[in-house]
């Protein structure tokens, strides 16, 4: 992350998350930028689209899949709000994201740093580079409010 050409795209992820807010879903947002430009984002949506697999990085990576006419993100980067579960952890292995950047940790449902680990087991076919903490207390903030305001 210290390349001059370092550029965080995860304003653009905390804008969404406080979008997927708006609208009742659980604060979180990704985008999928190759070659420094935007291809596909996403907020989660599982309760509008009636879909438990509606996160925000299943979304983007749907997107990102159709915007370029691949199944395979090679190149990628995905930025995002919080820490992947195992399913988007498996979906970003599979695309074969390059890069994956996280704001906030989850001990509970995390599977990057935390619970599974998906790319630390030795049946992962693809181990992106993961960056964590960018805007991390904006991410975990968001979310700590949205839960709060749930239970008041």
């Amino acid at each position: 992350m210290s390349d001059a050409g370092f550029r965080s795209f995860m304003p653009r992820a905390l804008l969404l998350a406080r979008d997927a807010a708006g609208a009742g879903e659980v604060p979180i947002g990704a985008v999928i930028v190759k070659d420094g430009v935007v291809i596909a984002e996403a907020h989660n949506s599982p309760r509008a689209d009636h879909d438990p697999t509606a996160h925000a990085e299943i979304l983007a990576i749907r997107r990102a899949a159709q915007a370029l006419g691949d199944e395979r993100l090679t190149g990628c980067e995905l930025w995002v709000t919080l820490e992947p579960c195992a399913m988007c952890a498996g979906a970003i292995a599979h695309a074969r994201i390059a890069r994956l950047y996280y704001a906030a940790s989850d001990p509970k449902g995390g599977a990057v740093e935390h619970g599974a680990r998906v790319f630390a087991q030795a049946q992962c076919l693809h181990r992106p580079e993961v960056y964590s903490g960018i805007a991390e207390a904006e991410a975990a903030a968001l979310l700590r409010a949205f839960f709060r305001d749930r239970r008041s």
